[in-house]
């Protein structure tokens, strides 16, 4: 029986184990869909916006590592896959997306709702065609699904939707399409190299980030050989934070005070899988670098570079150990484990619950989910105040994951992601911190949660703000200006959409809704009212910022809103008594 483009597409998905598309239908996609329905075993995971497809072929590839899937309609139904593709390429997880086309004769004429994608998403994907008559399609898919899983990133096939119902011929169709594993590794000479430098030093730091997945072992190890301190990136978290006797946390903007100074006091620098890209973290630039990452083009774009090592940190690491000279003293590792253990500690006490009827501090409540959060949980993050809080204070234990934008760095994220994960694995507890204005750019997908029966736990940071804006502006100099959201209840929001909500306003309510909501067998949104003018202080503070400080307080009481800093005195005294 003769069989269209689209349901040989389906067949090769199936076989290569992708599972469920994410999407919007569309007429341009007609044909897809309806091989689709044809076919089975293969879900389509209706979202209400594209962008929230993209986002959540993006979580799932990220929890599962294999090629997710998500489709648009001609223009604009493609064109909102923009957002969530950049963020799936920039965080290096295999997505394939399919951008139904206007039909082909009419390209290039102006037809009703043109685009070009194969432009558009060019900047976004690691392969973008566009097929232009059915017989190209088997080949363009092949590689496209191929490009996607080696180079860990977006594939984005163009496809006119009259294709779709062509007679799909009988030319090789890939059956199957898999990761195809290597071992890489840099030569015998780079490698003799990087021991040089790292034998000759006296005090090593480790900075660590995501090209650390599967090789936690190999960095405790060469850690242990090195007596270096770990510092970890946002995206490192997760793979490097458990069972660590070297973790001095993070640096950077949301980082600890030690993480910052264990990279200030090294005198040679060790990057492992990570492209943090913020420069004035770095050790100065007289301090030598070997930087491993198997994306060589990747190297140096930071910092000046020693030593290139081209290969993955688990292989790279296990052919550079036997090279390394064990070390004896432990004083700079003992220094900077110290401080992280007084850092630690002082921003566990922030985490206690604030007093009275006023807003909760964040810290709190991201401290309160972390204890009631399931050991394997999977926890999304919006971009900005939530991402802090979990960056500080959700734990990773080896079993838990911890997804987000830290790349591309998009608002709007957690709840996306947290679909496409939930969808993957419908039995794990997955919970989506969120922050208002984050969740409010995409509320529509609550009613994907419903539709899709998908049990997400949404807990909401709800400060009425932008408030991780408003901290750039305060450390700019800037009064803060539109940056308000009207305070909105999330919960009531829920439960007016058939979904489980609650709204907390006190610190005593706080576990026992986190409590009914984790236990309810189905999505549920809690909605927490926290501090606005709540501060999270960058590991070292400089003049620019008291300077910019200052001058954002002496311009909010001459514009006449003194109010606001007796607020924010009174919100963060605490923290001037922890130091």
């Amino acid at each position: 029986m003769a069989r269209t483009v689209a349901q040989a597409m389906v067949a090769t998905l199936k076989a290569s184990g992708v599972r469920r598309v994410y999407g919007i239908p569309g007429d341009s996609l007609n044909g897809f869909t309806d091989a689709l329905r044809r076919s089975g075993g293969l879900a389509w995971e209706h979202v209400r916006h594209e962008e929230a497809a993209a986002f959540a072929a993006a979580g799932e590839a990220a929890l599962t590592g294999q090629l997710a899937v998500c489709a648009g309609s001609c223009g604009p139904g493609n064109l909102h896959l923009i957002n969530g593709l950049y963020d799936a390429n920039r965080s290096g997880v295999p997505v394939l997306a399919i951008a139904a086309h206007i039909p082909t004769p009419e390209i290039g004429s102006g037809y009703f709702q043109e685009t070009h994608p194969q432009q558009l998403f060019t900047e976004c994907s690691v392969y973008c065609e566009l097929a232009s008559i059915p017989e190209q399609v088997p080949r363009l898919l092949e590689m496209g699904m191929r490009a996607a899983l080696q180079l860990r990133g977006v594939a984005v096939l163009v496809i006119p939707g009259e294709i779709f119902f062509a007679d799909a011929g009988r030319g090789p169709w890939p059956a199957a399409v898999r990761e195809a594993r290597a071992v890489t590794r840099p030569d015998e000479a780079s490698l003799a190299a990087a021991a040089e430098v790292l034998n000759r030093a006296q005090r090593v730091t480790i900075l660590a980030g995501a090209g650390c997945a599967g090789a936690h072992r190999e960095v405790i190890d060469i850690a242990g050989a090195l007596k270096a301190p770990i510092v970890h990136a946002m995206r490192g978290k997760e793979h490097l934070e458990h069972d660590n006797p070297y973790d001095v946390g993070m640096t950077g903007l949301i980082g600890y005070s030690s993480g910052y100074r264990a990279m200030e006091h090294c005198d040679a620098l060790l990057m492992l899988g990570t492209d943090f890209p913020y420069r004035p973290f770095y050790p100065d630039d007289d301090v030598p670098v070997v930087q491993v990452d198997v994306r060589g083009e990747r190297i140096g774009r930071r910092v000046p570079v020693r030593v290139p090592l081209v290969g993955t940190v688990r292989d790279t690491v296990d052919a550079l150990l036997p090279l390394i000279n064990a070390k004896a003293d432990t004083g700079h590792l003992d220094r900077m484990t110290a401080h992280y253990r007084r850092a630690r500690a002082r921003l566990d006490r922030l985490a206690e619950p604030g007093r009275g009827s006023r807003a909760l501090h964040p810290q709190h409540v991201a401290a309160t989910i972390e204890r009631l959060a399931a050991e394997d949980a999977v926890f999304t993050v919006d971009v900005g105040t939530p991402s802090i809080w979990a960056a500080r204070y959700i734990h990773m234990n080896g079993r838990r994951r911890l997804i987000g934008s830290f790349t591309h760095g998009s608002m709007a994220n957690a709840l996306p992601q947290a679909i496409g994960i939930q969808a993957a694995d419908r039995e794990r507890q997955v919970i989506a911190l969120s922050g208002d204005g984050g969740l409010a750019m995409l509320l529509g997908e609550l009613l994907t949660l419903r539709q899709q029966q998908l049990p997400v736990k949404i807990v909401v940071f709800n400060n009425t703000a932008l408030s991780f804006v408003e901290l750039e502006m305060k450390a700019g100099g800037i009064i803060t200006y539109g940056t308000d959201l009207d305070d909105s209840n999330f919960g009531a929001i829920a439960e007016a959409a058939g979904i489980f909500g609650v709204r907390v306003d006190t610190a005593d309510q706080l576990e026992s809704a986190l409590r009914d909501a984790f236990a309810h067998d189905g999505p549920a949104v809690v909605d927490v009212r926290t501090a606005r003018q709540e501060l999270s202080l960058p590991p070292k503070v400089t003049y620019e910022q008291i300077k910019g400080f200052t001058l954002y307080a002496t311009r909010t009481i001459l514009s006449g809103n003194a109010d606001e800093i007796v607020q924010l005195a009174h919100t963060n005294l605490r923290q001037l008594d922890l130091e």
